[in-house]
């Protein structure tokens, strides 16, 4: 049987259709059927039932599953069994926030790659809610977010590495005209320059304005935060992100901060890197979490914020790991 059938099968389940296994395999549809076709002929039974339009599991495709989950983890073990992580040839499939992406990555992924340098490293830049969601799944090993979202529950597992300020921003024009974010019951005619809907720091800034009863003129949604930052040096609106993302614009006087009341100074953004308590933690998921730990609590440290210590892997929803 050809393991690269399996999988297939199991992107298939994870992403509930050929078209989307398709898209995150990089192949065509009529590969993942060709595919599925053999596997089916391989196996002796059908795995798959149409209904209507779609393909959903048949009775055996559902039993096969975790059998097919067991085998490939298996074959995963196998290839990274080598204590030479120079040597390992092994995949890792990380997903990231964005701003830590940008802003604190670097140099953990050249030292992983320095350590294993035939390894495979596939990293997505992701939405929180939505590297947690595939974490749950088992599509990602490894996911390096903030754990703001909230929704763990008992199945994944995560280390703390690190608590970040949040800041409210704009151009130094800006600031000068629209200095007051704290006096309630008012109408401020200027954008808020955010992220997508479910992006934490969009949701936290809205929720302030809301309790504060501040109403901005509208909302300019972007989906990079590079831009988010341009934007607002350049007089257009307001922002909220973390601090160390824009600590290069404010030294160079590019965007200031602006003063807001205490509920919303005192939020933070606490980083960790999580995994599915039921995946076996290969060398390369144990090395690229050191690195994090490594380098972002050190990171927190120099910054001069309180390091948030990393515990053994076992979490639980209170946010104790």
């Amino acid at each position: 049987m050809d393991l690269k059938y399996l999988q297939t099968f199991q992107t298939v389940v994870q992403e509930g259709g050929f078209s989307k296994a398709a898209l995150r395999l990089n192949y065509t549809q009529s590969t993942i059927t060709f595919q599925m076709g053999q596997l089916e002929r391989e196996l002796g039974v059908p795995l798959f039932d149409k209904i209507g339009r779609r393909m959903v599991l048949s009775q055996a495709g559902e039993q096969l599953v975790p059998y097919a989950a067991e085998v490939l983890a298996a074959v995963d073990k196998m290839q990274e069994l080598s204590a030479d992580l120079s040597n390992c040839r092994g995949d890792l499939h990380v997903g990231t926030a964005e701003t830590l992406l940008c802003y604190k990555l670097t140099p953990i992924l050249g030292e992983f790659h320095r350590r294993a340098p035939q390894a495979r490293l596939f990293l997505q830049s992701l939405n929180c809610y939505r590297i947690r969601d595939q974490l749950l799944k088992g599509s990602l090993d490894l996911g390096l977010f903030y754990e703001n979202v909230g929704g763990f529950g008992s199945q994944l597992s995560r280390v703390k590495l690190g608590e970040y300020d949040m800041v409210l921003l704009a151009a130094p024009e800006t600031a000068a005209e629209f200095a007051d974010f704290i006096t309630p019951d008012r109408q401020l005619p200027l954008p808020l320059v955010v992220g997508e809907p479910d992006c934490i720091f969009r949701q936290t800034i809205e929720d302030y304005l809301r309790q504060k009863s501040l109403l901005l003129g509208h909302n300019i949604e972007l989906w990079s935060i590079p831009t988010i930052k341009k934007l607002v040096a350049s007089g257009v609106g307001v922002s909220f992100l973390p601090r160390f993302a824009v600590a290069a614009e404010l030294a160079a006087g590019q965007l200031v901060e602006l003063p807001v009341a205490t509920e919303l100074a005192a939020q933070r953004v606490r980083a960790v890197c999580a995994q599915h308590k039921k995946k076996w933690q290969s060398p390369l998921m144990k090395l690229f979490q050191e690195l994090c730990q490594e380098y972002l609590l050190e990171d927190n440290l120099i910054d001069g914020e309180a390091a948030v210590g990393a515990d053994d892997l076992a979490g639980d929803e209170t946010g104790r790991v």
